[in-house]
C-alpha cells in the first residue's frame, strides 16, 4: 500500500514539506487511535530477534537513524511501527534554522536523497522535555541522543557543545552518539582528525565516568575516510574506550549517480551508499578483530542488504532513506528475514 499509494502522492511534493506534512499526519492519527493499527502490522515479536549490545538490551536490531526525529518529536509513534529503536537528533545546544531551503532532494532514479540541512533542530532542551514523556519501565522507547556543534561555534570551542548537549541528555537517553561526520556543517569534518576527535571523546568519556552509571557513546564515521583514517578511529576507540561506531553517515562521493539533482552539494544517502557502507563496516570489524561493536547504517533498502551489513560485522542496523523509500513494510522484511537465517 505504501509504495503503490501513498509514496506516488507524497513524492509529487517538495521533500521537506512533505516530511513536516507526515509528521503532522501520524500525530493526527495517534490521536484518533489508528496508530496502534501499525503495530499490529509491522512489528515482528520474537524473543529471538533480542540483542543485547553494549549494555543494552534492543528488542530487535532494526533502528531509525538519527535525522528524522530530529527533536524527539514522534519517537513513541515511529517505534510502533516496528523500529527496535530510536535515535534523535543531531541535536545542538542552541536551536538552528540550518541552511537556506531548498536543501533537501530526492535522486528518484537512484532512490537516494541529498540534503543538506545544516543540523536544523529545536536545540537540547526542547527535545529533553519531549523525552521526559518516556519513563524506565513498560513502554519506554530506547532512544539514542545523537549530538553536535551549532554552526557558529568555532571547532577550538566545539567540545563545549559537545559537553551541554552531554549533560543536558544524560538522563533521557539510552547512549549517545557524536556526530562529526556531517558534511553539512562547515569544517565539521575536521573533528574527525586524530588529535581533536581522541581529545573531544575523552572529555565526554571524562563527564561519563563521573556518573553513577554510565551511557555508551558512539562515534559516528563518515564513509569517505581512508583506510588509514578507519585504522585511526580503531586507535582512537581503543584509546578513548567508548562503546563503538556508527558506520555510517553521509557520503560526499556523487559517482554513478543518474538523476537530475546529483550536482546538488550536500550529503548522499540511500542505494548508492550499500555497498561502501558495508566495505566500512566490514573494514572495522576486521581489523580491529571485532573488538567493539558497530551500528551498521547506509542504503539499506531490502532485507538482503541489512543481512550484508550483519554478516560483514554490524551488530545492529539503522534505516532513513530506505524507510522513506520502501516504508515501514521494509522493518519487518528484515526481521523476518533475521528469524529466518
Amino acid at each position: 500500500m505504501y509504495k503503490s499509494l501513498i509514496r506516488p502522492l507524497l513524492f509529487k511534493f517538495d521533500p521537506e514539506k512533505v516530511h513536516y506534512f507526515t509528521f503532522s499526519s501520524i500525530r493526527l492519527l495517534s490521536r484518533l487511535g489508528l496508530i496502534s493499527l501499525s503495530k499490529s502490522l509491522y512489528t515482528v515479536e520474537d524473543k529471538r530477534l533480542e540483542r543485547e549490545v553494549f549494555g543494552l538490551k534492543f528488542k530487535n536490531p532494526v533502528g531509525l537513524a538519527a535525522g528524522l526525529d530530529k527533536n524527539a518529536v514522534l519517537y513513541k509513534e515511529l517505534s510502533n511501527l516496528g523500529f527496535g529503536f530510536i535515535e534523535i537528533g543531531t541535536l545542538t545546544p542552541k536551536p538552528q534554522d540550518g541552511n537556506p531551503k531548498k536543501r533537501l532532494f530526492r535522486l528518484r532514479e537512484d532512490s537516494a536523497l541529498i540534503n543538506r540541512m545544516g543540523f536544523n533542530n529545536d536545540g537540547v532542551e526542547v527535545a529533553v522535555e519531549r523525552l521526559k514523556k518516556n519513563p524506565k519501565g513498560k513502554g519506554h522507547v530506547l532512544i539514542g541522543g545523537n549530538i553536535g556543534k551549532n554552526k557558529v561555534t568555532p571547532n577550538e570551542d566545539a567540545v563545549k557543545d559537545y559537553e551541554i548537549c552531554f549533560d543536558a541528555l544524560y538522563d533521557y537517553v539510552d547512549y549517545f552518539v557524536v556526530n562529526v561526520s556531517s558534511p553539512n556543517t562547515p569544517n565539521l569534518r575536521e573533528l574527525q582528525d586524530k588529535e581533536p576527535l581522541t581529545a573531544l571523546l575523552k572529555t565526554l568519556q571524562y563527564k561519563n565516568q563521573a556518573r553513577p552509571k554510565q551511557k555508551p557513546i558512539l562515534l559516528k564515521i563518515a564513509p569517505d575516510l581512508t583506510d588509514e583514517q578507519l585504522l585511526d578511529i580503531i586507535d582512537i576507540v581503543k584509546t578513548t574506550k567508548i562503546a563503538g561506531v556508527i558506520a555510517t553517515n553521509t557520503t560526499i562521493s556523487r559517482e554513478g549517480l543518474v538523476s537530475e539533482n546529483k550536482t546538488e552539494t550536500g550529503g548522499l544517502s540511500g542505494k548508492p551508499l550499500t555497498k561502501r557502507s558495508t566495505e566500512v563496516i566490514r573494514f572495522l570489524s576486521e581489523k580491529s578483530g571485532k573488538a567493539f561493536p558497530i551500528i551498521g547504517v547506509g542504503g539499506i533498502h531490502t532485507a538482503d542488504d541489512a543481512i550484508e551489513k550483519l554478516e560483514a560485522g554490524a551488530s545492529l542496523v539503522q534505516l532513513y532513506t530506505g524507510f522513506i523509500y520502501e516504508g515501514p513494510q521494509l522493518i519487518k522484511d528484515i526481521n523476518k528475514r533475521i528469524l529466518d537465517l
